[in-house]
């Protein structure tokens, strides 16, 4: 049961990131603007709120210096992916050359910034923000130990987001706008709407939720910042896609790349896996193994919005 339980735990770490950056993907790419730079401004955003949690730790002690760093990424993931809007939308750049291009300057400029003001890379922080038990919640027979011991707060904050993406894009007339702009800009022009400042919308909280993303990978499974996030923002396109831009998809996907990369990373402490006679290099390919499998047989089944991709000519009919 204890290894039942830490897996799960693993699972959520690893799931819970993916979840709400594949999230910021589906708002962009409904609005019509394919955001590839979820890597870059996933990198952006943990260096942002690492560094402030390095800066304020020694003032603002525990959890509300994560919540102020939480807002710091989200900030910075909306400051960086305005570049990519700017350059989708009004430039009509090819929208995967500008998100390629903010990948390669993301991790360049945060080792830039990080050398000038320590001199190494690396941002240490001391990870206080560990939750051993959530009251009363944590007493409830299998499920306490499961969900409500051994936590962090990012992980109520994904299932949060979640359930506000649901009703922001099903519930309201934002989302129905946005879907429309990515739909058939042409027809929601014709009614009024502004799809530009839609679109804009779209790729701003993809920014902020991709830039929450990154400090969410980095709070649970590290003590220091790296200008890296192990892929996942690719990782989070795959879920995306596996997801068919829905954010119920988005979550099942979601949770199986995670429970997979929790097998990969914890083989070590599970007795019967470590007794297999395989190379640990080799549970550590089982994520990237099992993205290649599920997109060569879902691909085909892909159904993105209309306009991805496609930047939008007010002029044009």
């Amino acid at each position: 049961m204890n290894i039942l339980y830490f897996l799960v735990q693993q699972t959520m770490f690893f799931s819970i990131p993916l979840l709400i950056v594949a999230l910021g993907g589906m708002f962009s790419e409904r609005s019509g603007v394919i955001n590839i730079a979820l890597e870059g401004i996933m990198i952006i955003g943990a260096f942002s709120g690492i560094l402030f949690i390095n800066i304020v730790q020694q003032f603002i002690p525990g959890q509300p210096v994560l919540f102020m760093a939480v807002i710091v990424s989200m900030l910075a993931g909306v400051s960086i992916s305005l570049l990519h809007a700017y350059a989708s939308i009004n430039l009509k750049a090819n929208q995967i050359i500008s998100g390629t291009a903010i990948n390669m300057l993301a991790p360049a400029l945060v080792i830039f910034i990080a050398r000038s003001i320590r001199t190494v890379q690396q941002i240490p922080f001391v990870n206080q923000f560990r939750i051993e038990k959530v009251p009363l919640l944590g007493d409830i027979p299998f499920f306490g130990p499961m969900f409500f011991r051994n936590t962090y707060i990012t992980t109520y904050i994904g299932f949060f987001i979640l359930a506000l993406s649901v009703i922001l894009l099903y519930k309201t007339r934002f989302g129905l706008r946005l879907r429309s702009c990515g739909e058939h800009p042409q027809a929601a022009d014709s009614a009024g709407i502004n799809v530009y400042t839609m679109r804009y919308a779209g790729v701003m909280i993809s920014g902020a939720l991709a830039g929450l993303g990154g400090l969410v990978f980095v709070i649970p499974t590290s003590i220091e910042f790296n200008p890296e996030v192990s892929g996942y923002g690719f990782l989070a396109l795959a879920v995306l896609i596996f997801g068919q831009w829905r954010p119920g998809r988005i979550l099942a996907a979601a949770l199986f790349f995670g429970f997979m990369k929790a097998i990969s990373s914890s083989y070590s402490g599970i007795e019967f896996m470590r007794a297999f006679p395989i190379p640990g290099n080799v549970y550590k390919m089982i994520p990237y193994i099992a993205t290649l499998i599920v997109l060569a047989f879902s691909s085909k089944m892909s159904q993105a919005p209309r306009a991805a991709g496609t930047p939008y000519d007010k002029g044009r009919r």
